[in-house]
């Protein structure tokens, strides 16, 4: 298994379970280990049932915690459907349609395999007339987050035998698309060839290169933070691609969100996801012209940060404003009060555009004054819906969650934009194998995760990248045991 993430040790354990003997080469030290699956908040989007369900899922949830929680049923269709929406409809149908249908059940096997489950409430829930209320199809998280669902993944991995090696970079694989004898690494002790029966990619893609974001993202993308690993340099899709296997999917696309503006190059384990800002549909996302540019209330936060943060990338710095007033404060997740938040506040809007830094001052004050001229306040307020609470007659509408900025103290974040992964990768069949140029699959190589292509075009729904990873290294590790 070439990666140390969800998706290499989901492959490396179901690998072990059908008896083979598993390596993992892991590129980052142990203390930095996990890929970028350390760095996430552990949302995993899943079909279900509704409540009788998710109990079999969530085992330690008493009685009276199930009792006030309201939650739709996710079915197929509705994740088919908003996965197909937000890609434009490019997704490959065959790596959805699995991805979909495996869904749950692979969360049934990361349960049996230590890894323990929680309903999202800080993120994916408000409280409604003493009712815990869902929204958006997402409603799992992995105990711990990230760094939770790694340890779980390891401690299982290393019960099992498979044998984890840290700072061992694979480089090169060994054999031609005739079939797959191992891989070329380099390790502690240097240089060492290590042969195999087969390998699984689960390395993630190039988001942590600035040359490749740059060639294939565009111009700018150098200067975006990367909010995860910085050992994501795309090693495994040249490795690939150097013994012939087939390039597929976005790869002009990534998955990148608003993230503070003062946040390290990479991603700080200390903090984890915290420097990200998603509570944006409450408030005015604006540049330093004083501008609006997106629509913040365009749909549930889930099918909009993915793209959000490459709409801040253009604008003048590469940076913008999220405003709120003291009426969303208790709305905002806990991310907007970390210490390292780079936050201003005020008792008046002028007095806040002033402490804005590179504010358009005048535009600002315009673009506010009318925006709350336009909200329709005949519509109430609902977080837990798309409310249809809009404005009416700007330029750029806001479609949901609308209300005037009027109650002070008036708060402002200042936000970059923070990279998480890629959406080009190696071209992979259904069943995780992946294929040469002429479309046949490369006898012994196998991909999951975020190397992946074909899956995500143009943005993705929110939680699907950890279950992705989770099917499909465990549909990896099974193949490749039986190769």
């Amino acid at each position: 298994m070439v990666g140390g993430g969800n998706a290499a040790f989901c492959a490396a354990i179901a690998a072990r379970q059908r008896g083979a003997e598993v390596t993992v080469l892991e590129r980052a030290p142990e203390a930095l280990a996990g890929g970028n699956s350390r760095f996430t908040a552990g949302a995993m989007r899943t079909t279900h049932q509704g409540i009788p369900e998710l109990a079999a899922l969530m085992p330690d949830l008493s009685a009276a915690e199930w009792a006030r929680i309201d939650v739709e049923p996710y079915t197929r269709g509705d994740f088919l459907d908003d996965l197909g929406r937000v890609t434009q409809y490019r997704t490959d149908p065959w790596l959805a349609e699995t991805l979909v249908e495996r869904s749950f059940e692979t969360l049934l096997w990361m349960r049996s395999q230590g890894v323990r489950f929680l309903p999202l409430y800080g993120r994916q829930s408000f409280e409604v007339q003493g009712r815990i209320r869902f929204w958006g199809g997402l409603f799992v998280e992995v105990w711990g987050g990230g760094p939770g669902l790694i340890a779980a993944l390891t401690r299982r991995a290393t019960m099992l035998g498979v044998d984890i090696r840290y700072g061992h970079r694979a480089i090169s694989l060994a054999g031609t698309t005739r079939g797959i004898d191992g891989v070329i690494a380099h390790t502690p002790a240097g240089l060492a060839t290590m042969n195999a029966d087969a390998v699984v990619l689960a390395s993630g893609g190039f988001e942590a290169n600035a040359a490749l974001r740059t060639q294939y993202l565009g111009p700018g993308w150098d200067l975006a933070h990367v909010r995860g690993t910085r050992f994501n340099t795309g090693d495994g899709i040249r490795m690939a691609v150097d013994i012939g296997a087939a390039t597929r999917g976005h790869f002009s696309g990534c998955h990148a969100v608003q993230w503070d503006a003062n946040a390290p190059e990479y991603g700080d384990l200390a903090v984890g996801d915290s420097f990200q800002k998603h509570s944006y549909p409450f408030g005015i996302l604006i540049n330093s012209r004083g501008e609006r540019f997106v629509d913040e209330g365009a749909d549930f936060r889930n099918y909009t940060y993915a793209r959000y943060g490459q709409e801040v990338l253009r604008q003048p710095g590469q940076t913008a404003w999220q405003v709120f007033d003291a009426k969303c404060d208790h709305l905002l997740r806990d991310e907007y009060r970390i210490r390292q938040v780079s936050k201003v506040t005020a008792s008046s809007l002028e007095a806040l555009a002033q402490q804005m830094e590179g504010m358009d001052t005048a535009r600002f004050l315009d673009t506010t004054v009318a925006f709350n001229k336009a909200v329709n306040v005949d519509v109430p307020f609902n977080p837990s819906i798309r409310d249809g609470r809009g404005t009416r007659g700007l330029l750029i509408p806001k479609s949901n969650w609308a209300q005037r900025l009027d109650t002070p103290p008036y708060s402002a974040y200042a936000v970059g934009c923070g990279i998480t992964f890629t959406f080009g990768g190696l071209h992979v069949d259904a069943n995780a194998r992946v294929l040469a140029q002429d479309g046949k699959a490369i006898p012994g190589l196998y991909a999951a995760g975020e190397l992946m292509g074909g899956l995500f075009y143009f943005n993705y729904p929110g939680g699907s990248g950890l279950t992705s990873g989770a099917v499909y290294g465990r549909l990896a590790g099974e193949a490749a045991a039986g190769s």
